[in-house]
């Protein structure tokens, strides 16, 4: 092999070990992925839809959004493989790894794996102006609207007002977060209880559009929401994140992450959480609830094992993950 052969291989390995790790190995990426989200008007759909449009500009991947039921759903779509990427809240993920999922009860979401942190998801509520609601207690015998079933929104509040004392009465309607906010303007339910990042969409609109009165918890409310829901963790929703909202609102949350199956390629898997944790304001710009979206946050998540692309990229970034999360 003469010099200038030599120079030219050299040259050739050079650039190979400066390219992504995305360039140098694809053969085993699918030629598209879904990604489960939830119902439109709520974070995840907004949040998940600029993300797919990120992987597909960035990872030359053709990345859909499916509208979903949201994290119970999403968990299980993931873990038969039949979605490559989903967000959950870490409630239902963990309900769900333990084989307690309302959809595949008796069967242990075991090849579910966390990809990376995205933002809390507070609980939140809402009625007309005009209401006699003026606290969580006043919803009893009244019409909620919880939004999907399947949804942190629908399991979590649900939960509550069944297992709650004092709310006898209260009538249960499933839809997605714009139609619930929809059902409120035209008096078809007395209330709005939410679950999504914030701000959330339904929850804007319908106060741009209508005289709102948001709901904060009281310490009662709080602490039955948390012996209800044991990883609800306190949440302030800062004044004016809405219209109608002169006021910081007392409430409870939980942390969602990104999943994926456990067969996902670990070039992808790696990819993808880099893509996520090196661009901060692109994410910000897709929702601002993205401004949760950090690496600093890894460690929310303390029940789903991480996929070992993610935990590459996390330890060359000097993220320690636990074994016991691997």
């Amino acid at each position: 092999m003469n010099y200038r052969t030599l120079k030219a291989v050299a040259a050739l390995a050079a650039i190979t070990t400066t390219l992504p790790l995305a360039a140098q190995d694809r053969e085993d990426w699918p030629s598209s992925v879904t990604i489960g989200t939830g119902s439109q008007g709520g974070t995840y759909f907004t949040y998940g839809s600029g993300f797919g449009a990120m992987l597909s500009e960035d990872l030359d991947l053709n990345a859909g959004v499916e509208i979903t039921g949201g994290p119970v759903q999403n968990v299980t779509l993931v873990e038969t493989g039949e979605h490559q990427l989903g967000f959950v809240t870490l409630g239902p993920a963990d309900e769900a790894r333990r084989g307690e999922s309302p959809l595949m009860p008796g069967t242990p979401h075991e090849n579910v794996r966390a990809l990376f942190p995205m933002y809390q998801t507070p609980l939140q509520a809402a009625v007309l102006a005009s209401s006699d609601i003026q606290s969580f207690q006043d919803m009893a015998g009244k019409r909620v609207g919880v939004g999907p079933a399947g949804g942190t929104s629908a399991t979590y509040w649900t939960r509550f007002f069944e297992n709650a004392e004092g709310y006898d009465g209260v009538t249960i309607s499933n839809a997605g977060g714009s139609d619930t906010a929809g059902q409120l303007k035209d008096g078809l339910i007395d209330a709005f209880v939410y679950a999504a990042g914030l701000p959330t969409g339904a929850y804007a609109q319908l106060a741009v559009e209508n005289d709102v009165r948001f709901i904060s918890m009281d310490d009662e409310t709080l602490a039955t929401m948390k012996e209800i829901v044991p990883a609800m963790a306190d949440f302030n929703i800062p004044a004016n994140t809405y219209e109608d909202q002169p006021d910081d609102l007392q409430t409870v949350s939980l942390w969602n992450f990104a999943i994926a199956h456990q067969d996902m390629p670990e070039s992808l898997a790696y990819e993808i959480t880099k893509l996520a944790m090196e661009n901060p304001e692109r994410m910000v710009s897709v929702h601002a609830a993205a401004k949760e979206t950090l690496a600093e946050n890894v460690l929310k998540n303390q029940v789903i094992p991480f996929h070992p692309g993610a935990v590459k990229w996390f330890e060359e970034n000097g993220h320690t993950i636990p074994d016991n999360l691997k």
